[in-house]
C-alpha cells in the first residue's frame, strides 16, 4: 500500500504536541498548593515523578509496540494521559496526585513519546536528525504554546477545571494524530561499501558493547545540565543574579524558547555536520555556561544569555540522541535501544536535584555539571560506532551451522555416489 509520508508527519507532530504539554506542570505547583494547603515543594515534586515515569515507559515501548501496533499503542496511551489529567481534577491528596499525574500521567506519556518519535525516524532514514528534531521541535513547541492555555483555563476556570478541560484536550490531540500514523516497515540493514551488512543490534547485543555505555554517559550529562536548569532557573536569577522575581520569571519563557530553537536548528545540523560534532560543540558551549553562573559576577545580560546557551544546548542534544543510537545500533530496534539509553534523562532529573541537595547550592551543583561536561565532551570527540560489520553470536552460529549442514549433506551425496546399495538406490 502506498503511502504518503506526509501525514504521518503531520500525525506525529500532533501527537507530540499533544505530549508535550506536561512540561507546563510548573504553573499548578502554586494554585494547588494553594488550594489544598499542601507545601509547594511536595507539589512540585509531582513532576519528578512524572519525568521518572515517562523515562521508565520507554523501556517498555518497544515491546509493547510489537504486541498491539503502534497506532493502538499510541490511542491508547492518548486516553490514558487523558483520563489520568481529568483525575487529577478530583484529587484531594498528594498521594492520588502523585499517582494519577505522576505515574499514570508520566508513564502513558513516555510511551507515545517513544514510539513517536522512533517511528517518524524509520520513515525517513535519511533525515534522521531532521526528523528527530521536526518530532521532539513539536513536543518543546506543545510547552510552549500551552503556558498561555493552561495559565489562562487556571486564571479564569481555577486550577481543577483546567486539569479537567486539559485532558479532555490533550486526549482528544494524541488519538486524532495516531489515526494519520503508519508504523514503518523497516526493510534488510543497507550494504555498506565494502559489501558486508550493517548490523542491527538487539538490546541485549548493544549492552554488550562500550559505545551504549558511553553514550549513556554523555546523555545523563546533557539531560542533567538542562532539567537542572529548567527547575530552578527562577531561584538562580533571584540569588545569583540579583534580579527580582518579576524578572527573573522571564528566564522561564527564554528557556521554552531557546529549547525548542535547540531541537529545530541542532538537529537538521547533525545530518549534515555529524551528530557526535553537534554534540561535542553543544557540551563545550554548556561547560562554558555553567562556568559564566559559577565564578562570574552575573549582570543581567550575562545570566540571560548563559541560561539560554544551556536551554539551547539541552534541547539540541536530546533531539540529536536518537539519531545517534540509530546510526550507532541500527533501525530495527531503535525504540528499544533508545528507551535503554533514554534512562539517562529519569536518572539526570533526579541527581541533579540530590547533588544539590548533598552540596547546598547552586554553585556547586554547577561545578559538578562542568566537570560532566568536560568529560562527556572527550568522550563525544573520541567516540566511534561499532563496527559496521559486526555479526552477532546468532548469525555466527546460524551460519555455522549451515556450512555444517551443507557439508553433510556433501558427504551423504558423496556415500550415495559411492555406495548405491546402502542408501536404497
Amino acid at each position: 500500500m502506498k503511502v504518503n509520508r506526509l501525514w504521518i508527519v503531520i500525525g506525529t507532530i500532533i501527537v507530540q504536541m499533544g505530549l508535550g504539554t506536561i512540561y507546563t506542570w510548573s504553573l499548578f505547583n502554586q494554585p494547588l498548593a494553594d488550594k489544598f494547603g499542601w507545601e509547594l515543594g511536595g507539589t512540585a515534586m509531582t513532576f519528578s515523578i512524572t519525568s521518572f515515569a515517562l523515562a521508565f515507559a520507554t523501556l517498555f515501548s518497544g515491546r509493547l509496540q510489537d504486541k498491539f501496533g503502534i497506532r493502538r499503542l499510541i490511542a491508547a496511551s492518548g486516553i490514558l494521559l487523558g483520563i489520568g489529567l481529568m483525575l487529577s481534577s478530583q484529587v484531594s491528596s498528594l498521594g492520588l496526585l502523585y499517582l494519577v499525574a505522576g505515574v499514570l500521567v508520566g508513564y502513558a506519556d513516555g510511551t507515545a513519546y517513544m514510539t513517536s518519535l522512533s517511528n517518524l525516524i524509520k520513515w525517513f532514514p535519511k533525515h534522521k536528525g531532521l526528523m528527530s528534531g521536526v518530532s521532539v521541535g513539536a513536543y518543546g513547541t506543545g510547552s510552549l504554546i500551552f503556558k498561555y492555555v493552561n495559565g489562562a483555563m487556571i486564571e479564569s476556570r481555577g486550577v481543577s477545571q483546567a486539569f479537567l478541560i486539559w485532558g479532555i484536550i490533550v486526549l482528544a490531540m494524541v488519538v486524532l494524530g495516531s489515526l494519520l500514523i503508519r508504523e514503518a516497515a523497516v526493510a534488510a540493514a543497507p550494504i555498506s561499501a565494502s559489501g558486508v551488512r550493517v548490523k542491527d543490534y538487539t538490546v541485549k547485543e548493544m549492552l554488550k558493547t562500550k559505545q551504549a555505555y558511553l553514550l549513556f554517559v554523555v546523555f545523563f550529562t546533557a539531560c542533567m545540565s538542562g532539567l537542572y536548569l529548567i527547575g530552578i532557573v527562577k531561584d538562580i536569577g533571584v540569588q545569583l543574579a540579583g534580579l527580582d522575581a518579576a524578572t527573573a520569571a522571564n528566564a522561564v519563557a527564554m528557556i521554552a524558547i531557546f529549547n525548542t530553537a535547540g531541537r529545530l536548528i541542532l538537529g537538521p545540523l547533525s545530518d549534515k555536520v555529524g551528530r557526535l560534532r553537534v554534540v561535542s560543540g553543544a557540551l563545550l558551549v554548556t561547560f562554558a555556561a555553567v562556568m559564566v553562573l559559577s565564578f562570574a559576577a552575573l549582570s543581567y545580560p550575562l545570566f540571560f544569555a548563559s541560561v539560554a546557551a544551556i536551554a539551547f544546548c539541552f534541547g539540541g542534544n536530546i533531539t540529536v540522541f536518537p539519531a545517534i543510537v540509530s546510526d550507532f545500533f541500527g533501525l530495527k530496534n531503535q525504540g528499544k535501544n533508545y528507551g535503554v539509553i533514554y534512562q539517562g534523562f529519569g536518572l539526570g532529573a533526579l541527581s541533579a536535584s540530590f547533588i544539590a541537595a548533598l552540596l547546598g547550592g547552586f554553585k556547586p551543583t554547577f561545578l559538578v555539571i562542568g566537570a560532566l561536561c568536560a568529560i562527556s565532551f572527550l568522550i563525544a570527540l573520541l567516540l566511534k560506532a561499532p563496527a559496521a560489520g559486526a555479526r552477532t553470536a546468532a548469525e555466527s552460529s546460524s551460519e555455522t551451522r549451515g556450512r555444517e549442514a551443507q557439508g553433510k549433506e556433501g558427504k551423504e551425496s558423496k556415500g550415495m555416489r559411492l555406495n548405491p546399495q546402502t542408501k536404497g538406490i
